[in-house]
């Protein structure tokens, strides 16, 4: 399946491109299912798939509802524990949605398509209305980062006392922690792997939308650096409500001069990589499917681009002996700094942070042998040099 992810500053209309792709997708002849928590203009409300076109169908998602059961069932799950220390239950009613429960009915929703639970429907194409660009690029990057929390928290190999809990459950007559813990454990790290291998798969892209203008230049020149590390691809750049370049109010001619100079850099930055594409401005908020359609915004393709190869590669310099003096471990990272930059070796992992973007990658085992010596940012490319350690690298007779 196709899967489009859609995401631009706040308020640059990233639920009105997600519908127009949507759109766009379904009158090429693809059976499509647009996922938005915003309303659309023209679109049903219902948090089901609800048939928008005979092609398109549109499902909202309800973050509320889904805090409520997620917590709900885990009442269930650990009912004998919480009766062993007398704890009272928490009714659905009464239950009030949490910061941050948005996210994961998002994540929900993620795992939902990639485990086929609407396959029913025959969909060839997925679009996602994401949040904002800032809260969508962490969102992305979640489900890798809470895969690795429960590894080292709760490592399937080191379950406490294991031989011991048949026992310790029948005295006290129910089943002990740990051994529900690990089980829900095991089912979050199955729903967050399923959701990592759909972000990583070559059919899945993100579209981005942003108001030509100095701040929307700043937030994309950000992103480009969090999309190249976290491995996330973009196959369209989408500038939204685009002023005629020609008007004799000098007013707006002053306001198009200003997106012209903006789209200028932007195709020199992301094109042909990238390509940017100019949506007019309406002159009103879209109001009906008709606006959408009139913004005339490309229909994803049809495969995506394929998977792409590991974006680090590593760089050698021969030394004596038939070993090498020094290995570079290389990432691209477009618009990064040096001062916004800091690298930190630990054990098999490198943990590496640009500006507000964290992630913890695991060392390639070529270079486990070896200790850090250095690292160098140059015309956007990170080098990470590593010297090999004579001990573990025996030399060539």
């Amino acid at each position: 399946m196709r899967t489009v992810l859609v995401t631009g500053p706040g308020g640059a209309g990233r639920t009105t491109l997600a519908a127009t792709t949507a759109l766009a997708a379904a009158a090429g002849g693809r059976r499509t299912l647009l996922v938005s928590a915003e309303s659309i203009p023209g679109f049903p409300a219902g948090t089901g798939p609800t048939a928008v076109t005979d092609r398109l169908d549109h499902a909202r998602i309800d973050s509320g509802t889904h805090f409520r059961a997620e917590l709900t069932e885990l009442q269930e799950r650990a009912s004998g524990v919480l009766d062993l220390v007398g704890a009272g239950r928490l009714d659905g009613e009464e239950l009030t949605e949490l910061p941050g429960s948005p996210q994961l009915a998002l994540l929900h929703t993620l795992h939902r398509a990639a485990a086929g639970d609407w396959s029913t429907g025959g969909y060839d194409t997925l679009v996602v209305d994401l949040p904002p660009l800032d809260q969508a690029l962490a969102l992305l990057a979640l489900p890798e980062q809470l895969r690795r929390y429960l590894r080292r928290l709760l490592p399937a190999e080191r379950q406490a006392a294991r031989a011991l809990r048949p026992v310790l459950a029948q005295l006290a007559g129910v089943p002990m922690p740990a051994q529900w813990l690990y089980e829900a454990a095991s089912r979050k790290d199955e729903e967050l792997a399923a959701v990592q291998a759909l972000l990583e798969d070559g059919a899945t892209t993100l579209r981005l939308v942003a108001e030509p203008g100095p701040a929307a230049e700043d937030a994309l020149r950000t992103a480009r650096t969090g999309l190249a590390l976290y491995g996330l691809r973009a196959d369209l750049l989408v500038a939204s409500r685009v002023l005629p370049r020609h008007s004799s109010d000098p007013w707006f001619a002053d306001l198009a001069a200003q997106q012209e100079k903006c789209l200028g850099h932007w195709h020199e930055e992301w094109a042909p990589h990238v390509p940017v594409h100019e949506a007019p401005h309406l002159g009103r908020a879209p109001r009906t499917a008709d606006d959408l359609a009139a913004l005339t915004v490309p229909a994803p393709d049809e495969r995506g681009p394929g998977r792409v190869d590991d974006p680090w590669w590593i760089e050698e310099e021969p030394g004596e002996g038939g070993r090498p003096s020094v290995l570079a471990w290389c990432l691209p990272l477009p618009g990064a700094t040096k001062e916004d930059l800091r690298l930190v070796r630990r054990g098999e992992e490198l943990l590496l942070t640009v500006g507000p973007f964290h992630r913890i990658v695991r060392v390639a085992s070529a270079l486990r042998r070896c200790t850090v010596s250095g690292a160098a940012l140059t015309d956007g490319v990170l080098r990470v040099r590593f010297t090999p350690d004579p001990a573990f690298w025996p030399r060539t007779p």
